[in-house]
Order: structure tokens, then sequence, then C-alpha cells
């Protein structure tokens, strides 16, 4: 459903490639980790003051904002803004800021051993620091595709702006299951993925949007971070191609990003319904993957998707 985003799953999350590595590596000094310091508001770039020396080989954490949202657990996945350094020897560099790019990114699924000690039990609205050192970031190995090596240590500030329960699902009322000249949606039990049955009628062709179940949230915005689960069904076989419930995490992307994010369908189809809402989309191929397809997922360059959409939140840049 979205373009190629494989750093999106790797434990840094979103460091990009352009990383590289910074200095030559030398003896930990004591306590120098402890020595990192962070200044300023919750949501805004921070300030980060890291010293001239060898970092310490121990983990270190700390609360420097405390939240008063709920409580971060294993079942959860967050959206978050950070400033992510590598600390190579006694120099460091800044290596990627959500803060300058103005896009929360969503923590989910396994990450860094060190970040997530760090952030257990962080509650939502806290600034957390995590100074890790290679035995709980990438090991001795590094990571050669991000430029990190065996011997960087990584320093995270990570803002918790909304935490949302791995297993959520959509919580408006009920409109409708679809059917007729649709596909009918229906859900096994709360915080399984809804089941889509096809019609054996040929699909409309052009997009369509069902609401299925009515969010009281407010209305998701182009250019917001949207935070959703979702079923892929390819109308032609009926089956599912994919789907975040599956992976046991929350989905997100920037609605009407450029470039985008996402397939044409969700862009358009998902701009005005509301947070808590259900949205069954019947996408054309013009609004999915065009002429031609995706063959890795089994989709046609003929083929109309179905997709059931839950909203589970949308933060402002």
């Amino acid at each position: 459903m979205r373009r190629a985003y494989a750093l999106l799953v790797v434990p840094l999350l979103v460091l990009v490639a352009v990383l590289a590595g910074c200095g030559s590596s030398s003896p930990a000094t004591a306590n120098a980790s402890t020595s990192v310091t962070v200044s300023g508001a919750f949501g805004k770039a921070p300030t980060v003051s890291i010293p001239s020396a060898t970092a310490s080989s121990a983990l270190y954490s700390k609360t420097v904002i405390q939240g008063a949202g709920a409580e971060l657990t294993s079942s959860d996945s967050f959206v978050g803004n950070y400033a992510a350094y590598i600390w190579s020897g006694k120099t460091h560099k800044l290596a990627m800021s959500t803060y300058s790019t103005h896009t929360p990114s969503l923590f989910s699924g396994q990450l860094l051993p060190g970040l997530s000690n760090a952030l257990k039990g962080a509650k939502e609205g806290s600034r957390v620091l995590a100074v890790i050192p290679p035995k709980q970031g990438f090991g001795s190995s590094g990571n050669s595709q991000l430029g990190i090596k065996g011997t960087d240590t990584l320093v995270f500030v990570i803002d918790l702006v909304k935490t949302f329960n791995n297993t959520a699902g959509a919580t408006g009322s009920h409109v409708s299951n679809g059917g007729g000249s649709l596909p009918t949606v229906s859900t096994p039990a709360a915080g399984q993925a809804p089941t889509v049955t096809i019609p054996k009628s040929n699909p409309p062709k052009t997009l369509t949007v069902t609401p299925l179940l009515k969010g009281t949230g407010a209305k998701v915005a182009k250019g917001q971070a949207v935070v959703v689960q979702y079923t892929g069904v390819i109308w032609r076989t009926g089956k599912v191609f994919d789907s975040s419930w599956s992976r046991k995490a929350p989905f997100e992307f920037v609605d009407g990003a450029n470039p985008a994010q996402v397939i044409p369908g969700w862009d358009k189809g998902l701009v005005g319904q509301t947070v808590g809402s259900r949205v069954m989309l019947t996408i054309p191929p013009a609004d999915g993957y065009g002429s031609s397809g995706q063959s890795q997922a089994g989709i046609k360059g003929t083929d109309t998707l179905v997709f059931v959409v839950d909203i589970l939140g949308a933060v402002n840049p």
C-alpha cells in the first residue's frame, strides 16, 4: 500500500542512509554519558549538549520532562518527535531530527534494546533522553546501511506525543456494513481484523468512500500524521494482500505528503473523515498502483483494491 519504507521497521526507525560515521573510537570515559544534557520545551527542537569525551559503556536514560498522560506499555506504539545523534569517539553529529522535518514518527514494532529499556514506563507528554551504547544498539557489527559503526553510541531525545494500543480499532458508532454492489465488512471480535467479503458484481470504476463506523474525533486534515489500522483486499481474488493487524502494530502516514507516502485513494478518501471512524475505500487502478500494479503483492494493473481503514488518531506536524 505504501511506497517501500524498510527503515520504518528497523530498530532505529527512520534514520536515513545519509548518516555517516564520525571520528575514531577511543576508551570509554567514566560517566561521560551522564554528562549529556537536554533543554527546551516539549514539542520544540531540543538543545542537546554532548561532551567532547568518549561515551560510557552503560545505558543511560533520563526523563527530562515528565508527562501526565497514559503510561507506555509493551502492547503500545506511539507517535513521537525525536532528535538522534551518532556519538563516535570524542565527536558527535546530529543524524536525524523530526523537529526539522515537521513530521512526527510512529514508534512501533521491535526497537533497539536500549531504546526499549529507556522508554519503559514513560508517560504520554514526556521527553526522554536515551544514551545507547553499542551493546544495546546494533552491537559490534553496527549497521553499514545507516553508516553506524560497531563502536558508535547513539543519543536519542524523544517526545512522546500520543500512545496507541497495538490492537486498537475504530471506536465510532455503527453506520453500515457495506454490501449491495460493494463489499460487506464484518468484525469477528474487538481487537481483530475485519473480514471483507467481495460481491460477485464488477467493482465501481471510481473511488468510493463508505463510512462503516462514525467516530466523534476531529476531522483528518491534509498534512497531518495519521495513525490507522487497515486491511487491504484485491477485488479480483478476494484475498487479503496487506494488513497492519497481522503485524500487530498500527501504521502511520502523512496525508497529502510530497512526495506521496500512500496511494492516491488514501490521500483523497481519508481527508475529512473523523478520528475513531472505520472507512471502506474501494480504489480503482488510477487511484491505486496504476497500470503497472504491484507484482510483489499480486496486484495487477487492472485490479481494484478494497481497504478497510480504522482511523486511530491524527497528529498535527
